[in-house]
Parts: structure tokens; C-alpha cells; sequence
């Protein structure tokens, strides 16, 4: 996966570094500060925006630096409508394009758990994680991160 820059070159993403966030309306940061150290506890560096992060602020972070892997964190229950904003924005820019993006933590609050991940999906998450859940969220980044280099959508959806 390359990420094209201004003059033509391209930049390769560094392998072990993962970029992690919220949605724009996620004003919490505890998931933020657990999620970092499990990652940091599988071997990667971490680059955490913090809480309430503008759409334009990630795609612009993952433009300047290409991570491995974009991990979307949010438990204020507006992840699924947020998180689709986020990742239509990041793939609609050609040089955040093949940024490999997950997505996990309470992500709606209607009970339509399924129609969500499969939209989620469908716009090009590579994973989804609920927080219904069967797996712990330190299987699903262990998971996310081994396939992160995998085609968009193609990640279990057991909806």
C-alpha cells in the first residue's frame, strides 16, 4: 500500500505504526487510553488524536503520515452515522485511499447492530467491532492488525 504525495513520489506507510481516534462527536477518552496501551502491548507505536476529532483532522493525519492501520474507537452510541462520514471522507481523498481503517465500541443506539456493521463494512472498514461482541477487543486488534493489509469489507461480518 503506497500513499501518494503532492509531487508524484509515494510514501509507504510504516508498519508498525497505528493511528487511533474517535468520531467527532466521542467526547470520551478512557476506550482512547485503553485501546493505546493494548496496542502498544501487541509491538506498535501509537499516534492518538484524543477525543472529538474533526474528520478533516485524521484524513489530514493519515495523509502526512501513513499509519498501517486506522483505528476507529467511539462509545457515545453515534459511532456507525460518525464513522461512515469518517471513512467515506478518508477514501474519497486519493492519497488516504488504501488506508486500512477498523472501527469498534458502542456504535449505535437503536439495536440495529447488524445493518450497521454491514454499512460500516460495505463503505469500507475492514473490520467491526461491537460492543456486544463475543471477542475482546485486544482478539479483534490482534485480528484487525494481522489483516490490516486485506481487501476492504472482506473481514468477518457475523450480523
Amino acid at each position: 500500500m503506497l500513499t501518494p504525495l503532492h509531487n508524484g513520489w509515494f510514501r509507504q506507510p510504516e508498519a508498525r505504526h497505528v493511528l487511533l481516534t474517535t468520531v467527532a462527536s466521542d467526547a470520551h477518552t478512557w476506550n482512547l487510553v485503553y485501546l493505546e496501551l493494548l496496542l502498544v502491548e501487541l509491538g506498535r507505536e501509537v499516534t492518538n488524536l484524543g477525543p472529538c476529532v474533526p474528520v478533516s483532522t485524521v484524513v489530514e493525519s493519515c495523509r502526512r503520515r501513513p499509519p498501517a492501520l486506522l483505528v476507529v474507537s467511539t462509545v457515545n452510541g453515534h459511532g456507525a452515522a460518525d464513522g461512515l462520514e469518517l471513512v467515506r471522507s478518508l477514501y474519497r481523498d486519493p492519497a488516504t485511499r488504501a488506508v486500512p481503517a477498523v472501527i469498534g465500541g458502542k456504535l449505535g443506539i437503536g439495536g440495529a447492530a447488524g445493518e450497521c456493521r454491514r454499512d460500516l463494512l460495505a463503505a469500507g472498514y475492514r473490520a467491526v467491532y461491537e460492543d456486544t461482541d463475543p471477542e475482546t477487543p485486544y482478539e479483534f486488534l490482534a485480528r484487525a492488525l494481522d489483516t490490516a493489509a486485506g481487501p476492504a469489507g472482506h473481514v468477518r461480518d457475523s450480523a
